[in-house]
């Protein structure tokens, strides 16, 4: 099953180019802090590190997205046997994972998601391993690997507490009476500390993502079908597994000592769904229910559920290769219907950067020699930013800025920037900055994303009507 992942993580990982958050992650990587707008420091660095191995290449730049597939896949096998399966319960979890459109579709890019998701893996593993052999050099490490995870996003507290929570009411509430778990909280605090310290310092930016990410949910709507499309990116046999996986944890007599994980399971998706959270939030929790499950159904000697196994499997392969696989050529692509389906993880987020930096090069290019001085490069959305940022030295541009998300924190144009090349935004906007504002170019790549590579102007805006410093703060949006 790993191998399976490998080989479509690998086709899917050399099409089209970099995705747009990729290019936004070696942008922060570039620009090194104990904490960002939107994640951790760990894949920033991660990305910077593979850049500066590969320079260029955004399938280099993946080998860790699909490493963390591959990890998932294997673990899950391994926490099925933790919990008692044998090789039928193993190669079942495995395959549920591996057939996955979540686990392989976080195989084709960079993704803080993906580092979460591996991570959560082996956090879940570590707590089913010490419950069978109370070693609590076990816990030591899932504190370090916590430590790790909040490095990347702020999720992992959320399952921690409803562990605590649930172990308490249902036992082993030996777990809270080791010295180790509050060595393991009190690394954890630590390592949370300068990410924290750097949120303080600059308001707190991630409560305002967290308004943002509910706008992108849907709400109430959002909260209603995060379970139904959690599933369904889980995949047919994925599903299955995951449904008989909770009921083995909070029913089997076999897994009684494990019920507790059952219960924080369930409160970790019922806080992300009501909250308002992503569906890929939580998902390294998974396997280790997928595990519960097939260990459930291994151990089911029926005729009739092995004869309606097999077609379910091939089916689930079929399925998730086809459908999380790149298969297509660009040119065999329509233009996006919409923003929000170019932005998520498609051909059209990994189409148009290159064009999106010659164009923005010509109108660089039409300044006169003592503009292009002084000159910087502000755009609308951070995409636009990490785009230029990434290309742009190579085609002669000055400095980028965007006060779009995290770039919006990574650095002010200087005051003495009396001309900026603005991508994207409209001239009724930017008049509330600048004194004068004219177009000089447009972009209108047939397969870019609608406002972002397609359909935009570029504006040469001169004389701002305030110091940039003091401008900034009023302009910065996520």
């Amino acid at each position: 099953m790993a191998v399976v992942v490998s080989a479509v993580a690998g086709v899917s990982a050399t099409r089209y180019g970099y995705y747009y958050d990729e290019l936004y992650f070696i942008a922060a990587g570039k620009r090194p802090s104990f904490g960002y707008v939107d994640q951790g420091p760990l894949v920033p660095l991660l990305a910077r590190a593979m850049d500066w191995l590969f320079p260029g290449s955004f399938v280099a730049l993946r080998i860790p997205a699909v490493a963390a597939s591959i990890a998932v896949v294997v673990l899950s096998a391994v926490i099925a046997r933790e919990l008692g399966g044998g090789r039928a319960a193993q190669v079942l979890t495995a395959t549920a994972c591996a057939t996955s459109v979540f686990v392989l579709g976080q195989a084709q890019t960079l993704s803080t998601n993906g580092i979460d998701t591996v991570l959560w893996a082996v956090l879940t593993w570590l707590l089913v391993r010490w419950v069978r052999t109370r070693h609590d050099a076990l816990l030591l490490t899932a504190g370090l690997v916590t430590a790790a995870a909040v490095q990347v996003k702020w999720l992992v507290p959320v399952f921690w507490i409803a562990v605590i929570v649930a172990a308490g009411w249902l036992g082993p509430r030996a777990l809270l009476r080791r010295s180790a778990l509050w060595w393991s909280a009190g690394i954890v605090v630590l390592a949370a500390a300068p990410g924290l310290i750097w949120q303080a310092r600059h308001g707190w930016p991630h409560l305002g993502m967290g308004s943002v990410v509910r706008g992108q949910t849907g709400g109430l709507t959002g909260t209603l079908w995060f379970v139904p499309l959690t599933l369904q990116w889980w995949g047919l046999l994925g599903a299955v597994v995951i449904v008989c996986g909770v009921w083995q944890l909070l029913r089997s007599p076999r897994l009684r000592p494990y019920r507790f994980l059952g219960v924080a399971f369930l409160l970790t998706v019922a806080i992300f769904a009501i909250s308002g959270g992503r569906s890929a939030y939580g998902a390294g929790a998974y396997p280790m229910v997928m595990a519960a499950g097939a260990v459930g159904l291994t151990a089911t000697r029926k005729r009739w559920l092995t004869i309606a196994a097999v077609p379910t499997v091939v089916l689930s392969v079929l399925a998730a290769v086809v459908y999380a696989t790149p298969w297509r050529a660009a040119s065999q692509y329509t233009p996006a219907p919409n923003r929000a389906a170019a932005l998520s993880p498609s051909a059209y987020s990994e189409l148009g950067w290159s064009e999106l930096v010659d164009t923005t090069a010509d109108a660089y290019r039409t300044l006169t020699p003592q503009q292009q001085r002084t000159a910087a490069v502000v755009t609308e959305w951070y995409v636009q930013a990490a785009a230029l940022d990434h290309c742009g030295s190579g085609a002669g541009l000055p400095s980028v800025f965007s006060p779009n998300r995290g770039f919006g924190y990574f650095g002010v144009p200087p005051d003495t920037a009396d001309t900026v090349l603005y991508v994207g935004s409209t001239e009724a906007d930017l008049s509330r900055w600048f004194t004068s504002v004219v177009p000089v170019n447009r972009m209108d790549y047939p397969l870019g994303i609608p406002g972002i590579t397609s359909d935009i102007t570029i504006w040469e805006c001169t004389s701002p009507k305030q110091p940039w410093s003091v401008m900034w703060p009023a302009m910065r949006r996520l």
